[in-house]
């Protein structure tokens, strides 16, 4: 009995918790990539002046614009539904892209988010209107910035700097495509950005599993 108890707890279960993470409302067992080699952001300034990687991070990308206030509701949304349920992890990190010349707005803003938690793993970066617009275009997306260099669209991307989302058919057989995630809904963060997010982070530790690679980048790190 004991025997079979510790074989289910080795084999059994943590397929159980994969398959866990990758269920829900994505048909998908792996994320789709919808953009590959997206480029670094290194080089641009933050306001600590600290280098910023994609590499060898699960990234939420996001462009605040040059209004930082008319996103602020967003930026709640997207701190409770997606970071404080990630923010353990080591290797998870959230990069707002903003116009130089909002940097005074984003210190006023982080005034406010400290009301919801820590903000390690936030990051504000700051380029020029147009490294920003060429930036987005290398992400080869449908959808658009507005006039201010905004959108309320959210993106996942992996530790190779690949564009990850849905492309293909739901469960019921009907296209899908999805290249980013609305900070506006709720329910969308909540139902579907949260499901993808999952899936990453189980992909990534399913590839330290099978490589004998075992470390603590993706396990929520010790309090």
């Amino acid at each position: 009995m004991k025997k079979n108890l510790v074989l289910f707890i080795l084999f059994i279960l943590p397929i159980v918790a994969y398959l866990f993470f990758a269920s829900g409302i994505n048909s998908f067992a792996k994320l789709p990539t919808i953009t590959k080699n997206v480029p670094e952001i290194s080089s641009w300034t933050t306001l600590d002046n600290k280098p910023i990687a994609l590499t060898g991070k699960i990234t939420i990308l996001g462009f605040i614009g040059q209004d930082v206030n008319k996103y602020k509701g967003n930026f709640f949304n997207l701190y409770e539904k997606i970071f404080d349920r990630n923010k353990d992890f080591k290797d998870f990190q959230m990069v707002m892209i903003l116009p130089n010349g909002t940097q005074e707005q984003v210190r006023e803003l982080q005034k406010d988010v400290t009301t919801l938690g820590t903000q390690a793993g936030w990051n504000f970066v700051f380029g020029s209107p147009e490294e920003i617009t060429n930036f987005y275009n290398s992400l080869k997306l449908v959808g658009k910035l507005d006039s201010k260099l905004g959108t309320p669209n959210v993106f996942i991307i992996d530790k190779k700097r690949n564009l990850r989302g849905r492309k293909g058919h739901d469960k019921k057989g009907k296209p899908e495509y999805k290249e980013g995630y609305n900070t506006k809904f709720v329910s969308e963060l909540y139902n579907e950005m949260t499901d993808d997010v999952k899936i990453i982070l189980a992909e990534y530790r399913l590839a330290l599993k099978k490589n004998h690679n075992a470390t603590k980048e993706l396990i929520p790190n010790e309090k």
